[in-house]
């Protein structure tokens, strides 16, 4: 990469090595008009010249070299995966923005690998974190103004798609457990809870059932509300380790496979997930009913996207496992905390 001096009509098709201020006293405005590595057109002669610029500093790049434009369109389309879509390049930048609402879900290794080089700079948002329509999920740069052909092949050979998976509704069936609450000495406070959770996914409650602590009803609850429709059944309670807490054993007979009983995440820990057929059947400690945010939210998240995460997954979750949720929080919806 040179850089030299031309006259405006030999720098024409050429990238600017540095900024060039522009003043315009009568609006009070003095900033860059054009910025590093602006690629010279003939339509910007006019404003060149009412700057006083008939010589301009420009890049010369060899065969070997791409323009910052050129390097990071091209690792910017081997990362965006599907429901993604590109903006920019400009100085040497594109971002990731999301198509729909959904789940963000990448091989963080592969951002480690690319940000090896420490002429990239690759940033996303946290994996498995719950983004809305149009946000900005992730972004890439080169840090000079130009970058070996052979660096920019290496990273877009490093670099494994962002995909955002869109959230589908979910047709839920809550069965709350306990003697105290199916005998109405207590009321269930939760699923106005989980109707205001599911409507972020388009989904709704089909049908409440009560059960005591005996694990035949449970299981008779459960049933019913598969009978009914629902494409995901959620039991709250009796999922610690006490004498009358029967849910896991109960869920354990009703499904198919179980993927996982427990998560290192707090609150919620006694978090369970088991399938029959296709139909998640969730166990839900009590905590979700007093606790605005749990290990139940971003369960929820990834169920409504069709993730379903196995033991080996969820004993990952403990980095970024505490379920903060304020409205200071820099990523509220991050379904794993921001250390994910």
């Amino acid at each position: 990469m040179k850089i030299r001096e031309l006259l405006l009509e030999e720098a024409l098709g050429l990238p600017l090595s540095h900024d060039l201020t522009q003043v315009v006293p009568e609006k009070h405005l003095k900033g860059p008009r054009f910025s590093r590595g602006h690629v010279v057109t003939r339509e910007d002669f006019p404003v060149l010249r009412s700057m006083g610029k008939e010589h301009l500093s420009v890049l010369e790049l060899d065969s070997s070299e791409m323009h910052e434009n050129e390097a990071a369109m091209a690792l910017a389309r081997a990362l965006a995966g599907s429901g993604v879509d590109l903006r920019g390049p400009r100085e040497g930048k594109c971002s990731l923005h999301a198509r729909h609402a959904g789940v963000l879900r990448f091989d963080p290794t592969a951002i480690h690998s690319i940000n090896k080089d420490p002429l990239w700079s690759v940033a996303t948002l946290p994996p498995r974190m719950s983004v809305e329509e149009g946000q900005e999920v992730g972004a890439c740069r080169i840090l000079p103004l130009a970058l070996a052909k052979d660096r920019v092949a290496l990273a877009c050979q490093r670099a494994r798609p962002l995909d955002i998976l869109p959230f589908r509704p979910l047709a839920v069936g809550l069965v709350t457990t306990g003697r105290e609450l199916a005998e109405g000495r207590i009321r269930d406070a939760f699923l106005p809870k989980l109707e205001n959770k599911l409507k972020r996914y388009g989904g709704h409650v089909v049908a409440q059932k009560y059960a005591s602590d005996d694990p035949d009803q449970i299981l008779q609850a459960v049933e019913a509300l598969l009978t009914l429709g629902a494409t995901l059944v959620l039991c709250t309670g009796g999922m610690s380790v006490d004498a009358d807490d029967r849910t896991p054993g109960a869920l354990r007979r009703a499904s198919d496979r179980v993927c996982f009983q427990g998560v290192p995440m707090m609150p919620g820990s006694m978090l369970m997930l088991a399938l029959r057929g296709n139909v998640p059947l969730v166990g839900a400690p009590a905590c979700v009913v007093h606790d605005e945010r749990t290990a139940l939210d971003p369960l929820l998240d990834l169920l409504a996207a069709g993730v379903y995460p196995s033991e080996e997954d969820v004993r990952r979750w403990g980095v970024g496992g505490l379920c903060l949720h304020c409205p200071s929080c820099v990523w509220p919806r991050c379904s794993f905390g921001h250390g994910a």
